[in-house]
């Protein structure tokens, strides 16, 4: 059951890959990039601003960075995120990024075509991932250079699409494009499948070598595989893809590793309470996107119920408000929680979030006070239930109960990755076993250097899963898999070369 693709790298069921990307967002991209040999080295002027990083880097100077130690060279780094690689490799990209510096890499690029292994790359619509489905009226939260990948400037890249820059920050759609770029002009794509499904990931208990004692790797045609028994089949992957008749063809592939990088964008939260599925209450932004540039919102009297108090419902606030659709905006948080996002974000880079921030500040509902003709808000109450004849009920911290009248509701309170392909959901593969997995409160559980995951070995996961939500931060799980992997089939090289008796017989 073969993938069907017109120069398709596997030709039966019984194929074994080193690698099988899940994911074709920029986490698994980015892997592909670096499992295709191109490693990251110190540039020859290059000093950066961190002077004990910079001496720890001297140290090496001739080693690729996939070859150092990266426990010590993340030592002693901070960063907004929680993976020390990921803080290293930002460190590296983008030197004093948070100080709002814009120094150039300290990297330069090598493609070492020995240090190629073998992968496959899987994702449901075209390279990019749910970029390409995000609304395109908002501005990304991170400046363009953040969303770019190793290899190819995203300056240089949208200034041979548009003439005027009016800004770093930049549309969706563009960086959709950016990344569908990438993967040509990096010449990756006999590693990418589209249109592909996974309908379940399995562990294997098999010998390595087949019943009949012979061995049934993938020709090396195409993927420069060196045929051997050593090849362990780790992982059973099935699965379909949707050809363009609309028609189903199921594969089955096998893999000695697979690396999850589906990101948490699959399923919306839900509030689980009586009247969430009546046509009115909406759970993504496109969703609400449409409804509001089809008119069907405008001129309403009554508002618009957003529930949620990140940056999508800041941006749901912001479409709804410059489109004079008023607002009741719900979330369960004071004002001064130290943890809103707002709170990270500099006023002068990021204006419009802060002038929700504000309205939130100011705009608040209070008993004796009618909702506000354009936005108010109400911190610390939750939805308690949507009524038929669209109604809410609102409940703050000391029981108090509101009903108010909407023309519709937008529920915007984060998203789950689909791992239904795995056992439990993924639970098993989170911190707490007896929950989903979700970006903040409950990640996979990895190893802090190799991000393989802690209760299943051979299995890794990086960006979103990981916690890792900034593109700037997610390449940094790239770097330690492609590691950990390329360290592994050194390992596995030199078991061959004592196995056979130096170096005799060595194709």
């Amino acid at each position: 059951m073969p993938l069907v693709e017109e120069t398709s790298l596997l030709e039966d069921s019984s194929v074994t890959l080193p690698v099988v990307v899940i994911g074709n967002g920029p986490s698994g991209i980015c892997l592909s990039y670096m499992l295709s040999g191109y490693r990251p080295y110190l540039s020859s002027e290059a000093i950066h601003p961190n002077t004990i990083l910079h001496s720890k880097l001297e140290e090496a100077r001739h080693l690729s960075i996939v070859d150092q130690d990266l426990e010590y060279l993340s030592e002693g780094l901070e960063g907004r995120s929680s993976n020390p690689v990921a803080v290293l490799f930002d460190a590296l990209l983008h030197p004093d990024a948070d100080f709002g510096y814009d120094y150039p890499s300290i990297l330069h690029w090598k493609l070492e075509q020995h240090h190629y292994i073998p992968h496959l790359v899987l994702g449901k619509g075209p390279p990019g991932g749910a970029w390409h489905n995000m609304e395109g009226s908002m501005l990304t939260i991170s400046f363009g250079n953040w969303m770019e990948l190793p290899g190819l400037k995203f300056k240089d890249w949208v200034s041979s699409k548009r003439r005027n820059l009016k800004g770093d920050r930049v549309m969706p759609e563009e960086i959709a494009r950016y990344y569908k770029h990438y993967v040509k002009v990096m010449g990756l794509q006999k590693n990418f499948r589209e249109n592909t499904y996974i309908t379940s990931v399995s562990r294997l208990y098999r010998d390595q070598v087949d019943n009949d004692g012979q061995d049934r790797d993938i020709s090396t045609q195409h993927l420069q595989i060196e045929k051997s028994k050593f090849t362990k089949r780790n992982w059973e992957i099935r699965g379909y893809q949707r050809i363009r008749d609309g028609s189903h063809i199921p594969f089955c592939l096998f893999a000695e590793n697979v690396a999850l990088a589906t990101g948490t964008l699959d399923s919306p939260g839900r509030l689980e309470i009586d009247g969430e599925d009546f046509p009115f209450v909406f759970h993504s932004m496109p969703e609400f996107g449409a409804a509001i540039s089809k008119g069907q919102l405008c001129g309403k009297v009554d508002p618009v119920l957003i529930v949620g108090s990140g940056l999508t419902a800041a941006d749901a606030v912001l479409c709804a408000y410059n489109n004079n659709v008023p607002v009741i905006h719900v979330f369960r948080r004071r004002v001064t929680d130290p943890s809103l996002i707002f709170k990270q974000l500099p006023k002068k880079l990021y204006p419009e979030y802060h002038k929700v921030y504000h309205m939130m500040c100011t705009q608040s509902y209070s008993l004796d006070s009618n909702l506000l003709s354009d936005y108010t808000s109400f911190p610390e109450h939750h939805v308690l239930s949507f009524k038929s004849d669209m109604k809410c009920i609102l409940q703050n911290i000391s029981g108090l109960k509101k009903i108010f009248k909407l023309s519709a509701a937008v529920v915007l309170i984060g998203s789950h990755p689909n791992l239904s392909f795995l056992k439990e959901q993924g639970c098993y593969l989170g911190y707490n076993s007896s929950q989903p997995i979700t970006c903040k409160g409950n990640p996979v559980e990895i190893d802090a250097y190799t991000y393989e995951c802690v209760k299943e070995a051979n299995l890794f996961a990086l960006g979103p899963l990981v916690g890792d939500n900034f593109v700037r931060f997610l390449k940094g799980g790239a770097l330690g898999v492609t590691r950990c992997l390329a360290t592994r089939q050194k390992k596995k090289k030199q078991h061959l070369f004592v196995e056979r008796g130096g170096g005799d017989g060595i194709a």
